[in-house]
């Protein structure tokens, strides 16, 4: 049997890992009785940690929320992602958590097992010291956001388009969502009804908050891939319609939907509509398909294909002479 101490801090990992445990499940993990978990438990609150108890059938107890943040346990690869993440967070792109991070990093280390400092040591990793990028955001920024989206609460801001425009928006927000080292805010615009996204490090929240409001659906996909769907068509510069002398079953696999969308034609062909960064690159591209196909629209592409033609004629010619034996 285990003794008090260690017991102690056992049924306390334990309770850390599990919502909700029965006093029967914890008895026979500590291999004690249901009455020493009872007094266990009270050891635990009388050190600080909040351990809710519920009577009855499905009774059991919960580690709980305190008011003050007791001591955790963590096993070895937990303090590894710990640390990892905090030396990630000192040096990230969110704006005023630089310093916090140092000094939890400085308390883990002097905790830390020996074999695990030895390992996070090993692991360390110079950063090169370089301008606070633009499109990093406050940390007391980014945390109200996210208070207004689990708080159902309506949300005012300023807000400066990429081409400096200034506006007053007024939002239902949902969620704050994370693209490389940007950050976004997917919400209902109430005065485009609309669903939008907000670069936060372009927005000046306004407080207090709105009232509360009442959850609409998330756009198809969820709030992540409707983010995507912005940022891939913000990068898209020209779009064509062509028809691909091929059946569609044949195409699709070769069409992501990043760039790109397919569909049938009554004949057995199939159109696909592409975007790229302007209507050169997307005549180059059509070459990958590798099949006969025809310009719907628009007219300039028609003539992107026409100059590569007469490029790839020229090179023809040059080929087929320098192909001819010239003793011959």
């Amino acid at each position: 049997m285990l003794e008090t101490s260690a017991r102690l801090l056992r049924l306390l990992s334990l309770l850390q890992t599990r919502r909700e445990w029965s006093g029967a499940e914890l008895a026979g993990r500590l291999d004690v009785t249901t009455r020493t978990v009872r007094r266990d438990v009270d050891r635990l609150r009388d050190l600080g940690y909040p351990v809710d108890a519920s009577v009855g059938v499905g009774g059991g107890y919960q580690l709980g929320a305190g008011a003050e943040m007791p001591p955790l346990l963590l096993d070895d690869e937990e303090v590894l992602a710990v640390a990892f993440g905090l030396q990630s967070g000192a040096t990230g792109p969110i704006v005023g958590i630089g310093e916090p991070s140092v000094r939890a990093l400085t308390k883990l280390r002097q905790v830390m097992p020996s074999r695990l400092r030895h390992r996070m040591e090993a692991l360390q990793v110079d950063v090169v010291a370089r301008p606070q990028a633009k499109s990093a955001v406050e940390a007391r920024v980014l945390a109200t956001i996210a208070s207004v989206c689990h708080n159902r609460e309506r949300l005012r801001f300023d807000y400066k388009t990429h081409d400096g425009t200034e506006s007053r928006r007024e939002v239902e927000p949902y969620r704050v969502v994370r693209a490389g080292l940007r950050w976004y805010l997917v919400a209902w615009d109430l005065s485009r009804e609309d669903w939008r996204s907000f670069r936060v490090d372009r927005m000046t929240p306004k407080i207090p908050t709105g009232p509360r409001f009442s959850p609409r659906a998330l756009p198809p996909g969820g709030a992540a891939e409707f983010v995507s769907r912005g940022i891939n068509r913000a990068f898209t510069k020209a779009t064509a319609r062509v028809l691909l002398h091929a059946p569609f079953d044949g195409i699709a696999p070769m069409v992501h939907e990043d760039w790109g969308s397919l569909e049938p034609t009554d004949d057995g062909n199939c159109i696909v509509v592409i975007g790229g960064d302007s209507q050169s690159s997307i005549a180059k591209w059509l070459s990958a398909f590798d099949v006969e196909f025809t310009v719907l629209d628009p007219p300039e592409l028609r003539e992107e294909c026409r100059s590569i033609a007469e490029r790839h004629t020229r090179i023809a010619a040059r080929y087929a002479a320098a192909a001819v034996d010239p003793t011959s």
